[in-house]
Order: C-alpha cells, then sequence, then structure tokens
C-alpha cells in the first residue's frame, strides 16, 4: 500500500529532477516543507515568479527581468570588452570580483557533438553579430577548462579573428590557499603557461 498522499508523490518527482536531488534528498526536502507550511507557501510563491517573471536578456542572454538587462543599459560599463561565458552562473562569479566592468554574453552551453549540441544550439551567432556591429575592442573567453570549454574557446577565437578584435582567454592555474605538490599536471601545465611578470 502507498502511504505518501498524492501531492506529497507528485513534489518528490518534480524535486527528483533537479541537478544533484536524489530520492533521499527529496524526501527530506518535502519532510522539511511539511513541517513547516509557511517558509513551504513563499517558496512555492517565488518559484512560480520566477518562472513567469525572468527570462533571457535578448542581447547578452543574462537571466533578467528586464529586456534588456541592467547590464546592457548600464552606460558606465566599458562596451568595448565583452565576458563570454557558459551559463549565467559563470557572469555571476565573474560579477562577484568585482575586477570586470565590461558586458557580457552567455552561450547557454559548450559545443557537444556528441550530444548534438553546435553553434546552432548556443548563441553563437548573437556574438558575432554583436561583434560585426562595432564598437568591440576584446572579447575575453571564460568558458570552463573542459573538454567542451576549450573546443568552445577555440571554435570562438577562429570565428572571432577575422572581425579585428583582439581574442583572449582567461587563464587557469593553481588556486589561491592551494599546495603545489597537490596540483594535477594539467593544472600545473596552465599555470606555467599563464605566468606573468612580478612587479
Amino acid at each position: 500500500m502507498e502511504l505518501r498522499p498524492p501531492a506529497v508523490r507528485a513534489l518528490l518527482e518534480q524535486l527528483e529532477q533537479l541537478p544533484g536531488v536524489g530520492p533521499r534528498t527529496a524526501t527530506r526536502l518535502v519532510q522539511h516543507m511539511v513541517r513547516a507550511p509557511q517558509p513551504s507557501r513563499r517558496l512555492a510563491e517565488a518559484l512560480a515568479h520566477v518562472a513567469d517573471a525572468v527570462r533571457h536578456c535578448s542581447t547578452c542572454f543574462l537571466l533578467t527581468e528586464d529586456d534588456p538587462c541592467p547590464v546592457c543599459r548600464d552606460e558606465g560599463r566599458d562596451r568595448a570588452v565583452i565576458c563570454v561565458v557558459e551559463d549565467p552562473l559563470n557572469a555571476w562569479a565573474v560579477e562577484a570580483t568585482a575586477e570586470f566592468g565590461g558586458l557580457y554574453h552567455v552561450l547557454g552551453g559548450t559545443l557537444d557533438p556528441l550530444h548534438g549540441i553546435g553553434p546552432d544550439e548556443l548563441t553563437i551567432a548573437g556574438l558575432l553579430d554583436r561583434v560585426r556591429s562595432g564598437g568591440v575592442r576584446e572579447v575575453i573567453l571564460a568558458t570552463n577548462p573542459t573538454v567542451e570549454g576549450e573546443a568552445t574557446a577555440h571554435y570562438l577565437a577562429r570565428a572571432l579573428r577575422p572581425l579585428g578584435c583582439a581574442v583572449s582567454r582567461i587563464a587557469f592555474g593553481l588556486p589561491a590557499g592551494g599546495e603545489i605538490s597537490y596540483a594535477d599536471s594539467v593544472t600545473l601545465t596552465r599555470a606555467l603557461a599563464g605566468r606573468r611578470g612580478m612587479d
């Protein structure tokens, strides 16, 4: 006999669709929601609001409630530099450093031919159109240091170079506070290749 009410079963099924949420985590979340109905209602309202209000900026594809997004509307940002990232979370991480004052472009993933993701499935055409429209001095490729991220960066570099802007790649290397003896060979190779002079 199934002891879980249909509403609980439906919620469990939906929670288990989320990345990183398995049956046990979903069950714990449901238990918490049932015990605390007021926070659960606020969570439901926030989820409904996100679903209704949030969309991708038509220019840079960041998540926004207003189109164009606040970054694209901000006249104080350096409009000649575009940082290309795989997803909005990567842009949020870059922005949190307070070191970048240019614009962003979200690809919506990486090239992955084995899973049917080619240039047409990403926002590459939009990026090339932005650069072709003029005024872009540099495009910073900030894709992740994965096989797919590297392939995407190389593809973009080849596509962007004929358009007359500088193309750069973010450096990868040892994390702050890390120890060299624990680093893998790929990380050490990138750290050596990305070395710079001491002031």
